[in-house]
C-alpha cells in the first residue's frame, strides 16, 4: 500500500501542484510574520538593553501626576546630587528629552520621518550606552547650536552650518547644525536632535532646573535591583524608578503595539489563505478520488481494507502538506527579508543578516501546512474508503448527490438559523460589547451555513445565471450550463473559495461606506466654524500659534479648545477619570450643539460642566447636580451640571460622556495649558477663501499645523477609512489568487475526467473554438455564482456591522453600489482568466486518443 500510495502521489503531482500553492501561501504568511516580528523584537531588545541606564528616575504617571495639556512631565534636576550621594552610584546624568517635536529647514519643510516615527530632541552627553557617536563637527555649546543624526541629515540633505527651526511645546527657536552623530545601534526610524543641557531644559522642558528623567549608572559589583532599592530609600515613593531590564521591557511593550498590528495583519492574510485553501484541497482530493475509482476498487479487490484506502489518501495529503510547508517556510523567509528591506526604506534600519528563525516558526509552519492539508483531505478519504470493490470496479460515482445533499440541507438550515438568530440579536442589542460578540458568532455561523448549503443553491441559481446561454451560444451554452450543474458539491466548493473573499469585501465595504456617511453627516451637523486649526497629530500647540491666528486680519471669531483631565464623583458612587474639553464663550459660533437641557451659556459658565444626556442618565446625573471634581495636582472643585447635550456619542464636543466646560474653569484649576484646536470664522467683510489664505500665510513656518474646513475633515476621515479598505482589498486579492487556482484546478481535473466525452464531442463536429468557449462559459458561471453568494453574505454582514457602529453613534447606512458592480464584473474576468489554460489543454487533445481514454 505504501508503494502504491507513493506511485499514485508522483503520478498526480501535476494535479496536486495548485493545491500545494495554496498551502505554500498560507504557510508563507504565517512563517513570514513570525520571523519578521521575532527579528524586530530581538533587534529592539538588544537596542533597549544596550542603551537603558542601570536605573532610571522619572515622574509617576498616575492621574494625580498628569499636567495641563502641552506641559512636559519633569523631575527636579537637583535630585541628581541627592542620588549621586547614594552608595553604589557611579554617575548620574540629567535627561532633557521630548518627542514629537517638529524641525523645519530654511524653506519650512519638515526635517524628520514621515512614517509615524518620532522626532526626538534631547540633551547631548556621552556614555558607553549612547546610541550615537559624534562622527563630524563638534558638540553643541550654547542656545543656538545643535547636532543632527546622520540618517536624517543624509535623507534631508542637511549639512554642518545649516540653520534649522525647532518647534517645541514651549515655543520655536533656531539652531545651527554644528555636528553630525552616527547611530552605533539600530536606528528605529526616529530623527534625533541634540542640544546642550541648559538649552534643552529651557527650550524643550520650558524652564531650567528640571529634567525629563535621570539616568543612574551603578558601580561595578552593584546590581541594578540593589541600586534601585537604595535610591528608593533616599527618594521615597514620590518618583518612578526602573532598572535597565524594567525600562527595556517597558519600551518593548510600547513597541509591541506596532508589532502586533503587523503580526495580526499578516496572520489575517494567512487565515484567509488557509480558509480558501481548504476548499481547493477538498475539491482536488474529491475529484482525484472520483477519477481513481477503478484504481481504488482494484486495491479493495486485492485485499486492501477501508482503513488502508483511507490511510493511503491521507498519506498523499501528508506528503502534499510536507512539500507545501517546506516551500512555504522558504517563501516565508523571503517574505520576512522583503519586509525587513521595506522597513529600511521607511527608515527602520534592520539587518537581514540578523534574521531570527525561532523554533516556533518551523513548528507553526508545518503545523499549519500539514494540519490544513490533512483536515481538508479527511472527508474525501472517508468517502473513498466507503466505496465497495464492486461499485468501484463498475466505475461508479464516488460523490453521490442524494443523501449527502439531504444531510447538508439539514445541517445548513440548522447552522443558518443559529447564525441568523445571532445576527438578529446583534441588531437589537443595546450594548456594544454584546452586539460585537453576537456579530462575530453570526458571521462565523452564516459563513459555515453558506459553505455547507452552497451545493443546494447550485441548481436553482446556475439555472438562472446560465439561462440565457442556450439562446446566445446554442448547444455550446447548454452544455456549459449542464457541466456546471453536473456535480453540485464540486461547483459549490469551487465557488466557496471565491465567496469567502468577496463576502469580506462586501461586508467591510458597507461598513466603511456607512462610517464615511455617518462622519460626513456629523461634520455637517456639528461643525459651524469656517476653519479648524490643529496639529497634524492632534497634540496641543504653543501659544505663539494661537497668537498668530488671532492676528490674521481676515479672522473674526476665534474659539479656543483645550483639554483638561478631570475625575468626577457621580451620583451613583462611581469615580470616573475622563478628559473634558474647555471652550471660549463664543462656542455657538463655532459648533452646532443640540441640547436636551440648558444651553451653551449655562454649560460654559464658571464652575459649570456639561455632559451627554445618555451618559448622565446612566449615572443618575440631572441638571443642577453638583459633582465633586478633582483635577491633576490635587486641585479639587464642585462642578454644577449646567447643560445636557443630545448628540450622537461620536459627534459630541467632549471625550467620554461628552464632558465640556468653560475655558475659564479649566484655567482656574489647570493653569498654563496649551490649546489643542482653534475654531476660526471669517471677519465681517471677508470670505472663507481670503481667511484660508491669511491663515496659511500666518502658519507657513509651522508645517505641523493644519488648516481644515468641512471638506478637509471629510477627506481626512475618508483617507483613514481607506487604509482599512486597502487591507481588505489586499485580502481580497489573496483570496482571488487562491480562488483562481481553485477554479483552474477544478476545470483542469474536470477536463481529465471528461476526456472521453470531449473526444466524442470533437468527433461529432465540436470545433476547438466551441470547446474552449464551453469551458470558459462554465468557468464564468461558477465564478459569478460564487460572487453572488459572497455579495449576499457580505451585505448581511455589512448591515449587522452597521448596527454595531450605530451603538457608537455612527447611524447612517450606505451601500457602495460601485463596488458591488465592480465585483460582479470582476468575477466574470476571474472566470475567463481561470479557464484559459484548461480550455487550451482541452482543445489540443488528440480526438482518437481521447475517445480511447480509460
Amino acid at each position: 500500500m505504501l508503494k502504491a500510495t507513493l506511485r499514485s502521489f508522483f503520478a498526480h503531482k501535476g494535479r496536486l501542484l495548485l493545491s500545494a500553492l495554496a498551502v505554500l501561501l498560507s504557510v508563507a504568511f504565517v512563517s513570514g510574520s513570525l520571523i519578521f516580528s521575532d527579528t524586530v523584537s530581538r533587534t529592539f531588545d538588544r537596542l533597549f538593553a544596550s542603551t537603558s541606564a542601570d536605573v532610571t528616575v522619572a515622574a509617576k504617571e498616575g492621574f494625580d501626576e498628569r499636567l495641563p495639556t502641552g506641559v512636559v512631565r519633569t523631575v527636579p534636576a537637583g535630585l541628581a546630587d541627592r542620588i549621586g550621594s547614594v552608595d553604589g552610584v557611579r554617575a548620574t546624568h540629567i535627561d532633557a528629552a521630548v518627542e514629537n517635536i517638529t524641525v523645519v529647514d530654511s524653506t519650512n519643510k519638515a526635517v524628520g520621518p514621515t512614517t509615524g516615527a518620532p522626532t526626538i530632541a534631547t540633551n547631548w552627553y556621552v556614555t558607553e550606552r549612547s546610541p550615537v557617536k559624534l562622527t563630524s563637527g563638534r558638540e553643541p555649546k550654547g542656545p543656538g547650536e545643535a547636532l543632527l543624526d546622520k540618517d536624517t541629515a543624509d535623507k534631508k540633505k542637511v549639512r554642518i552650518g545649516d540653520t534649522l527651526t525647532v518647534l517645541a511645546q514651549p515655543g520655536s527657536f533656531k539652531v545651527e547644525i554644528v555636528g553630525i552623530a552616527t547611530f552605533t545601534t539600530t536606528n528605529p526610524g526616529a530623527a534625533l536632535v541634540f542640544l546642550d543641557t541648559p538649552t534643552a531644559q529651557t527650550k524643550l522642558l520650558g524652564k531650567s532646573g528640571v529634567a525629563s528623567s535621570l539616568s543612574v549608572d551603578a558601580e561595578d559589583g552593584v546590581s541594578d535591583a540593589t541600586l534601585k532599592q537604595r535610591i528608593a530609600a533616599e527618594l521615597g515613593d514620590a518618583y518612578e524608578l526602573k532598572t535597565a531590564d524594567e525600562q527595556a521591557k517597558s519600551a518593548a511593550a510600547q513597541l509591541g503595539g506596532f508589532l502586533d498590528v503587523i503580526k495580526w495583519v499578516m496572520l489575517g492574510f494567512a487565515g484567509v489563505a488557509v480558509l480558501v485553501g481548504i476548499f481547493l484541497i477538498v475539491n482536488t482530493f474529491s475529484m482525484l478520488i472520483a477519477q481513481r475509482t477503478r484504481e481504488l476498487g482494484l486495491l479493495r479487490a486485492l485485499g486492501a481494507d477501508r482503513r488502508q484506502v483511507r490511510r493511503s489518501v491521507l498519506t498523499e495529503a501528508l506528503l502534499l502538506g510536507l512539500v507545501g510547508s517546506t516551500l512555504g517556510l522558504a517563501a516565508g523567509i523571503g517574505l520576512a527579508a522583503g519586509l525587513i528591506e521595506l522597513m529600511g526604506l521607511l527608515g527602520m534600519n534592520l539587518s537581514a543578516a540578523e534574521m531570527v528563525v525561532g523554533v516556533a516558526t518551523p513548528v507553526s509552519a508545518y503545523a499549519v501546512g500539514v494540519g490544513v492539508t490533512f483536515v481538508a483531505a479527511y472527508l474525501p478519504a472517508r468517502r473513498a474508503a466507503r466505496v465497495s470493490p464492486m461499485a468501484a470496479l463498475a466505475d461508479a460515482e464516488v460523490a453521490g448527490v442524494g443523501r449527502p445533499l439531504r444531510v447538508r440541507a439539514i445541517v445548513g438550515t440548522v447552522v443558518a438559523a443559529a447564525g441568523a438568530a445571532a445576527l438578529a440579536g446583534c441588531a437589537v442589542s443595546e450594548r456594544t460589547a454584546t452586539a460585537s460578540s453576537l456579530l462575530g458568532l453570526g458571521v462565523v455561523l452564516t459563513l459555515i451555513a453558506t459553505v455547507v448549503a452552497g451545493p443546494l443553491l447550485v441548481r436553482p441559481v446556475i439555472r438562472v445565471l446560465g439561462g440565457a446561454f442556450p439562446r446566445i451560444f446554442g448547444s455550446v451554452g447548454r452544455m456549459s450550463q449542464r457541466n456546471a450543474l453536473r456535480n453540485p458539491r464540486r461547483t459549490g466548493a469551487t465557488a466557496a473559495a471565491l465567496m469567502v473573499g468577496l463576502a469580506l469585501v462586501g461586508g467591510l465595504s458597507i461598513a466603511s461606506a456607512s462610517m464615511t456617511k455617518s462622519f460626513d453627516d456629523q461634520i455637517d451637523k456639528t461643525l459651524g466654524a469656517d476653519f479648524v486649526v490643529q496639529n497634524s497629530n492632534f497634540m496641543p500647540f504653543p501659544q505663539e500659534i494661537t497668537e498668530r491666528v488671532q492676528g490674521v486680519e481676515s479672522a473674526g471669531t476665534v474659539v479656543r479648545q483645550r483639554f483638561a483631565p478631570v475625575a468626577l464623583i457621580l451620583p451613583d458612587g462611581k469615580r470616573v477619570e475622563s478628559t473634558a474639553s474647555g471652550y471660549d464663550p463664543q462656542l455657538d459660533e463655532a459648533a452646532r450643539i443640540t441640547y436636551a437641557s440648558g444651553d451653551t451659556a449655562a454649560a460654559l459658565a464658571p464652575g459649570r460642566i456639561a455632559m451627554d444626556r445618555e451618559y448622565a442618565a446612566a449615572h443618575r446625573v440631572r441638571i443642577g447636580s453638583v459633582l465633586p471634581a478633582e483635577f491633576p495636582g490635587g486641585q479639587k472643585a464642585r462642578l454644577s451640571v449646567g447643560a445636557l447635550t443630545d448628540m450622537d456619542q461620536s459627534g459630541g464636543p467632549g471625550m467620554e460622556g461628552g464632558l465640556f466646560m468653560g475655558l475659564s474653569t479649566v484655567e482656574k484649576y489647570l493653569p498654563g495649558g496649551q490649546d489643542a484646536a482653534l475654531y476660526v470664522n471669517a471677519a465681517s467683510g471677508s470670505d472663507a477663501k481670503e481667511l484660508r489664505k491669511g491663515l496659511e500665510t500666518a502658519l507657513d513656518r509651522y508645517p505641523q499645523v493644519q488648516v481644515r474646513d468641512q471638506a478637509d475633515y471629510k477627506e481626512l476621515i475618508r483617507q483613514q477609512i481607506a487604509v482599512m479598505l486597502y487591507l481588505v482589498y489586499a485580502l481580497l486579492g489573496l483570496a482571488i489568487v487562491i480562488a483562481v487556482l481553485g477554479v483552474v484546478n477544478t476545470l483542469a481535473l474536470s477536463v481529465v475526467e471528461r476526456t472521453r466525452e470531449i473526444g466524442l464531442l470533437r468527433a461529432i463536429g465540436l470545433s476547438r473554438v466551441q470547446l474552449r468557449r464551453m469551458i470558459r462559459l462554465e468557468s464564468v458561471v461558477i465564478a459569478v455564482f460564487g460572487a453572488l453568494l459572497g455579495l449576499v453574505l457580505g451585505m448581511v454582514w455589512g448591515v449587522s456591522i452597521q448596527q454595531v457602529l450605530a451603538l457608537e453613534g455612527l447611524k447612517a447606512f450606505a451601500v457602495p453600489w460601485g463596488t458591488v458592480v465592480a465585483v460582479v464584473i470582476g468575477s466574470v474576468v476571474v472566470g475567463l482568466a481561470a479557464a484559459v489554460l484548461p480550455a487550451l489543454r482541452a482543445s489540443r487533445m488528440n480526438v482518437l486518443a481521447a475517445i480511447a481514454h480509460e
